[in-house]
């Protein structure tokens, strides 16, 4: 099959152009026998080309994000010469991490936003970063090797990071990261995902119901436009521009039978 007909299933264009990538890297790994690897994938994109993956029957792949609680990662293709334990040890060719230290003298430390705002001010995708693990007074980024020397020698002239020490770490030598969550309550109507996705966007039903037709909203890491399907615990809720949420249980009914909810939100 060519690549029209192997992505002519995939309606969503964003879908359909991540797997054409997908489908180059496969090429020039099987012409040039050699490791290909992509920028970072968002767990939905992970989700979306491994089940492509599988449905093209490709088996020599895996998805590496520097540690093992990773979020964003990157996909890795190698070729029958290989086996995946060979490609393990070429990690630190591929990605890498930037640390950053804060002065002791910064009354405040910074967030997750402003590491990542800091960097793609410079101009950088986000698609060449990972994870970044904030730590007191300082951060560590995972980042593709190809922007680390553009990296260093542009990142000290914003402004927020001009007193900053700041170093290359191999990947091998990165700290686990945390992935932190924060547990909420939200009482909701129903556990229609378009009730779900208005407590917790703060906002209207009707609005809710907008996010969901402008496809802005994930089910399990998968695209759901539905404002009727039911939502049930253990479930992954992605609002994009609002976080991500996994629905942990059922604590409880109000008096007028309104669902009592909690919620892990990531931070």
């Amino acid at each position: 099959m060519n690549k029209q007909e192997l992505l002519s299933d995939y309606k969503n264009y964003e879908d359909k152009i991540l797997l054409a990538k997908v489908l180059d890297k496969l090429e020039m790994t099987k012409t040039k026998n050699k490791i290909e690897y992509t920028d970072f994938l968002n767990l939905y994109e992970q989700e979306l080309v491994n089940n492509f993956l599988k449905k093209i029957k490709v088996e020599r792949y895996y998805f590496f994000g520097g540690v093992g609680e990773a979020e964003r990662k990157i996909l890795i293709i190698y070729p029958e010469k290989l086996t995946e334990e060979m490609v393990r040890k070429n990690h630190s060719k591929m990605i890498s991490v930037i640390k950053i230290k804060l002065p002791l003298d910064l009354t405040e430390d910074y967030d997750h936003k402003v590491y990542l705002g800091g960097i793609m001010k410079l101009g950088i995708e986000r698609e060449k970063i990972g994870d970044i693990s904030v730590k007191h007074k300082g951060a560590e980024i995972i980042i593709k090797n190809e922007i680390q020397k553009f990296l260093m020698q542009n990142i000290d002239s914003l402004t927020r990071f001009k007193s900053c020490e700041i170093e290359i770490k191999s990947i091998e030598d990165i700290d686990e990261i945390k992935i932190e969550k924060i547990e909420i309550s939200e009482i909701v109507a129903s556990l229609r995902l378009d009730n779900i996705v208005a407590s917790l966007a703060r906002t209207s039903r009707t609005k809710a119901i907008e996010i969901l037709e402008q496809e802005r909203v994930f089910l399990n890491f998968k695209n759901e436009t539905k404002p009727s399907k039911q939502v049930k615990a253990g479930d992954i809720i992605t609002i994009r521009g609002k976080g991500r949420f996994e629905f942990t249980e059922i604590s409880g009914n109000t008096r007028k039978g309104r669902y009592v909810i909690k919620i892990n939100k990531y931070i």
